[in-house]
């Protein structure tokens, strides 16, 4: 007999307008011309990147994009360093831009902030994430990125920095970080540019999660988003398990009747999360 699972996916869970917009070009573009480079994986998603590669998307790194010439390239939602458009001028390159506009106003604040020079730029992210070293570029490789607040609290800090964050950070994270600075003594111009898509999520999910005996949250290993969401899920219902595709799935994790429910993080697609939800209704 079956376990006859109850399944139902999270309403706000899946693609950010960011990504929904990144991909919409990537679309358009291959559906007009059959192929096209994307300079980094277009999303941190091994499964939707797989779609895309199947339709003529080529994912290519910054040694291979510094070699092209007279081509084209898409910028993903994470946004790119000037050097990228420098180079892209210099070889002939038409860039595809999709960068989020979330991202482009943040880099946009930490250039002026460095531009401004009162203080020593910190970025609060993950090392070597494409969308902190589109950050870190504008200020001309001198931000001080830190995934946590034991990365610093030893070191000799100036009296005044401007913090920033990376979007798809932890809100509460982040608040305590400012806090801790400020309890040290350091002066802190603090910007919150955390992406309300991503933060409104950690309150959805919150919620969502209590309904259900257990949840299965879908996203790839890559997705720093994708943590920060599962580790709220995990928070606020112990039985939540993580998985990345179907064949990841563990029917030992099920009981007999139990209400399930799917989510996940901003790069996980919709058609992923559907497919795990037939899987579990076939048990």
């Amino acid at each position: 007999m079956g376990l006859n699972l109850n399944v139902t996916i999270d309403s706000t869970s899946g693609f950010c307008f960011g990504v929904v917009y990144a991909i919409q070009m990537a679309e358009d573009y291959l559906d007009e011309y059959g192929q096209l480079y994307c300079l980094g994986d277009i999303v941190h998603n091994d499964e939707e990147v797989a779609r895309l590669q199947k339709r003529g998307l080529e994912i290519i790194e910054h040694d291979q994009f510094n070699l092209l010439h007279d081509t084209r390239v898409l910028i993903r939602a994470h946004g790119e360093a000037p050097e990228t458009y420098q180079t892209a001028m210099k070889n002939n390159i038409e860039l595809v831009d999709a960068s989020c506009p979330v991202v482009l106003k943040l880099q946009h604040r930490v250039k002026e902030a460095f531009d401004d020079k009162e203080a020593p730029i910190y970025i609060f992210g993950k090392h070597g994430h494409a969308e902190v070293k589109g950050l870190v570029g504008q200020t001309l490789g001198e931000a001080k990125v830190f995934m946590d607040y034991s990365e610093i609290e030893n070191d000799e800090l100036p009296a005044k920095i401007s913090l920033f964050s990376q979007t798809t950070k932890d809100t509460r994270k982040l608040y305590d970080i400012k806090n801790k600075l400020e309890a040290k003594g350091v002066e802190v111009d603090f910007n919150d540019t955390i992406c309300r898509q991503v933060s409104n999520r950690d309150r959805d999910l919150q919620k969502f999660v209590l309904d259900f005996e257990k949840i299965v949250f879908v996203s790839g290993k890559k997705s720093s988003n994708g943590m920060v969401l599962y580790n709220v899920c995990k928070e606020h219902n112990p039985n939540t398990f993580l998985i990345s595709a179907t064949n990841e799935l563990d029917l030992n994790w099920f009981s007999q009747g139990d209400k399930v429910g799917i989510c996940g993080a901003t790069s996980t697609p919709q058609w992923l999360m559907e497919e795990v939800k037939l899987k579990l209704e076939s048990y």
